[in-house]
C-alpha cells in the first residue's frame, strides 16, 4: 500500500513511478540510492533529503524551500575534486529519529523556485550520479524499489510539518509515547488539551461538568449555539474538537475523587486544573507518592478601582523536589476569589496554560532550562513572572 502522502501527491508519486527509492517521514521527503563519487573517485550511494510542504496531505508547489540535505561523504566530481557549486556546509544533524544528515545543498533555478518536489529532487539527483556516470553509464538512483513507511504509530491524523519545517522533529520527539492527564477541562485545562494535542503525547481527560454557555468565553475556538444548546459533557466537547487532530485522545466524563484516584497511575506527567481543595490535596499526595510529576495551575483574581488584577500561578512538582508544596498550592476551596465566580478571563487562562506547559516541555528536555524554577507567578498589574524555589 503506498503511503498516503506519496499516493496523493502527484510530484512524488512521479517519483516513484519513475523508480527512485522514496520515503515519506515526518515531514522530510527521503531520496535513497543516488550514486555519486566520493574524493577517491569511487562510486558510492547516498540520500538525498527535503523538507516537505504539506496541505491535506498533498504536496505545496511551487517549492518554497530550495535547500538540500544529504546523508554520505562530501559528493566529488569524477576527478574526486569536491562539488563546491552545490556544498554550502557539512556537518552532523540529526533531523529526526535515525536520519543524520552529513551535509547542505543550496542550488537554485535560474526561473526561480522549484516547481514542484519532482523536479527539486531530479535537478540534485542529476548533479550527483552524473558524476558517477562518467565513471560508470549504467549506475542509476531509479532501482523501482518501493519503501514501506509506517506511520501507524503517530498520534496526529496528518504529518507535523510545523516540527519538519523548523528543523525540529527530533526535539519534538523526546515527548512521543508520554501518557498525559489533564484534570479539569475549564478555561486553563482546555488550553492546555490545545497545547499538548500539537504533541506526540497521549492524552487522557478527566472532567465530569457539562460544557456551558460561559465556558464558551474561556476555552480555545468558538463553539456554536447549536452545540451550546446540546449541553455536552466538556469532556465530550472537547474531544470531538481536538480528536480530528490527535487520534489518542482518551476521554473520562467523570471528576477524579478518592474511588477513582488510580485512574492517574501509569502516567508520565499531571496537569491539575481545579479548584477544589480537598480533591486536590489527595491527586498531589497520590502523585507524590507514586512519584508522578506534576504542574498545579491556579489563578487569583480581584478586583480593584473597577478593574481586575492578581496573579498566574504555575507551581511544578517532581519526584525530586516536592519540599514547597504547601506554600505554594492552595488546598482550600477558593472563598471569594473572584475566579470561582466565572469572571470571564481567557487570556489568563491561556497564559496560566502556556506556563504550566513550557514547565513540562522544560521537564522532558523541550526547552532549555537554565533557572530551574518550581515555581512562577505572573502578577497581572507590574508585567512581572516571579521564580521561586529554584533547585539549581
Amino acid at each position: 500500500m503506498l503511503h498516503k502522502q506519496i499516493s496523493l501527491s502527484s510530484d512524488l508519486k512521479k517519483l516513484q513511478d519513475e523508480g527512485y527509492e522514496i520515503q515519506v517521514r515526518d515531514g522530510y521527503l527521503l531520496v535513497h540510492h543516488v550514486p555519486y563519487v566520493n574524493s577517491k573517485r569511487e562510486i558510492t550511494y547516498g540520500t538525498l533529503v527535503s523538507k516537505l510542504e504539506l496541505a491535506s496531505d498533498k504536496t505545496v508547489n511551487p517549492v518554497g524551500d530550495h535547500v538540500m540535505r544529504f546523508i554520505g561523504e562530501p559528493p566529488c566530481n569524477h576527478d574526486g575534486s569536491i562539488i563546491t557549486a552545490i556544498l554550502n556546509e557539512s556537518h552532523d544533524e540529526t533531523l529526526i529519529d535515525g536520519v543524520v544528515v552529513n551535509h547542505t545543498f543550496s542550488s537554485k533555478l535560474s526561473s526561480g523556485n522549484y516547481p514542484d518536489y519532482y523536479q527539486k529532487v531530479v535537478s540534485y539527483e542529476r548533479i550527483l550520479s552524473s558524476q558517477a556516470q562518467h565513471i560508470d553509464i549504467a549506475v542509476t538512483a531509479k532501482t523501482f524499489k518501493i519503501i514501506e513507511t509506517d506511520d501507524s504509530d503517530s498520534v496526529h491524523h496528518y504529518i507535523d510539518t510545523n516540527s519538519s519545517r523548523a528543523d525540529i522533529a527530533s526535539i519534538s520527539a523526546k515527548l512521543k509515547g508520554l501518557k498525559v492527564a489533564i484534570i479539569g477541562l475549564g478555561g486553563t485545562g482546555s488550553y492546555v488539551l490545545d497545547f499538548i494535542s500539537k504533541t506526540e503525547a497521549e492524552i487522557y481527560l478527566f472532567d465530569g461538568d457539562d460544557f456551558l454557555q460561559h465556558n464558551a468565553f474561556r476555552t480555545p475556538g468558538a463553539a456554536s449555539k447549536k452545540r451550546l444548546d446540546e449541553k455536552p459533557k466538556k469532556v465530550a466537547y472537547l474531544h470531538g474538537v481536538y480528536s480530528k487532530i490527535h487520534k489518542k485522545i482518551f476521554p473520562r466524563e467523570c471528576f477524579i475523587t478518592s474511588s477513582n484516584l488510580e485512574e492517574i497511575l501509569g502516567m508520565d506527567f499531571v496537569f491539575i486544573c481545579i479548584d477544589e481543595g480537598m480533591i486536590k490535596k489527595q491527586i498531589t499526595e497520590k502523585l507524590i507518592a507514586e512519584k508522578i510529576p506534576f504542574v498545579d495551575a491556579g489563578i487569583g483574581i480581584h478586583s480593584i478601582d473597577g478593574a481586575l488584577s492578581g496573579c498566574v500561578r504555575t507551581t511544578m512538582v517532581t519526584p525530586e523536589k516536592n519540599d514547597h508544596i504547601e506554600k505554594r498550592i492552595s488546598f482550600s476551596d477558593g472563598g471569594n476569589n473572584a475566579y470561582t465566580q466565572n469572571i470571564q478571563i481567557a487570556e489568563l487562562n491561556a497564559l496560566n496554560a502556556s506556563l504550566a506547559v513550557i514547565k513540562m516541555k522544560k521537564y522532558f528536555g523541550f526547552y532549555h532550562d537554565l533557572e530551574k524554577e518550581y515555581n512562577s507567578s505572573y502578577e497581572i498589574n507590574v508585567n512581572t513572572i516571579i521564580n521561586d524555589d529554584t533547585n539549581s
